[in-house]
């Protein structure tokens, strides 16, 4: 979720859920450790529970930024082993460390002692680099080899102290297909998912890719221990309002409307504008708030429109709520 899910994205989508443990956008350990972290790391403590991701392959470099980052208040540190950014595979991190799982290793036990928080691991069900005339057959399907890779790679970065293990059940092709080809052309095999949960019974598995549904989500929570939603939460965000009323019944919500939203992120445009931030870097972040309803477009393009202008102000926000809509 590079360039997504930033402070202001988090703190709205806070609003539509509680208890959904947030995670920042993915941020390299050297930035943290050498560049602009206050900006870097900057959250508003309504965004709790959240974790920080980071991007690396140093373990040193890694626990630095662990111990920054847990200093700064994030409640948990992530490691992502799952992106197949060419970008990121450049920089020898991301989705391609899952073919050195004792450097992940070396890296998370770097990091779990240099901090009290949980240290996880992001992480795809295997990485492939076909030819373009192979990549049909290398992406089909999930055979015993590769499942003893993966569970070869769990295992030793479990045992370095890896509370949870978050897995996209997509395999992901290095090289050849591009970051959005990859969340969409591999298939998906929650099989896998499921079966390294029972090979791990008393490890922590959140699975994660193409649930879009609440009854899916649902479902899959009977036999995993969490889920995480990335752009279906981002483009469609009231998603997180079903879950959270739906696995919360005992809770009364009366703040998880659009409505209430709209009113919630005009207090913080007003407080943000006044700090010097564009309206248009929070309201770009909120388009998907009335996703497949009756006057979305409209919403939509008075958003994106009206904070374009120099005299654009918190008031839009709740001036663009869809009329038809009750």
């Amino acid at each position: 979720m590079l360039d997504w899910t930033d402070r202001h994205c988090r703190y709205f989508l806070r609003g539509l859920s509680r208890d959904a443990l947030l995670y920042t956008e993915m941020i390299t350990a050297a930035a943290v450790v050498r560049g602009d972290r206050a900006k870097l790391l900057a959250f508003d403590p309504e965004e709790h529970p959240l974790a920080l991701q980071l991007g690396g392959c140093e373990p040193r470099e890694l626990a630095a930024a662990a111990r920054i980052g847990e200093q700064s208040g994030y409640d948990e540190i992530n490691l992502n082993c799952g992106c197949p950014s060419e970008r990121v595979a450049s920089g020898a991190f991301g989705a391609c460390l899952m073919r050195e799982p004792q450097l992940v290793a070396d890296c998370v036990a770097a990091m779990a002692a240099a901090v009290r928080v949980p240290v996880t691991v992001k992480m795809r069900i295997g990485v492939v680099t076909p030819q373009r005339a192979e990549l049909h057959a290398a992406i089909a399907g999930f055979d015993e080899r590769e499942f003893d890779a993966l569970a070869h790679f769990v295992e030793t970065v479990r045992n370095a102290g890896c509370a949870a293990a978050i897995v996209h059940a997509r395999k992901a092709v290095l090289g050849g297909l591009s970051p959005k080809a990859n969340r969409e052309v591999p298939p998906l095999h929650y099989e896998v998912v499921r079966r390294l949960k029972a090979h791990f019974p008393a490890l922590p598995v959140i699975v994660n890719g193409g649930l879009r549904e609440r009854a899916a989500v649902l479902e899959a929570l009977g036999w995993c221990d969490g889920v995480m939603l990335g752009r279906e939460a981002y483009h469609r965000p009231l998603l997180l309002a079903e879950l959270q009323q739906a696995l919360f019944t005992n809770r009364h919500e009366p703040s998880l409307t659009r409505e209430a939203q709209l009113e919630r992120m005009e207090r913080h445009a007003q407080r943000e504008l006044a700090a010097g931030t564009r309206l248009a870097a929070i309201t770009r972040h909120m388009l998907g708030l009335y996703a497949g309803e009756p006057g979305a477009r409209e919403y939509r393009r008075a958003l994106s429109e009206g904070a374009r202008r120099p005299d654009a102000n918190a008031a839009l926000l709740r001036a663009a709520m869809p009329r038809k809509v009750a």
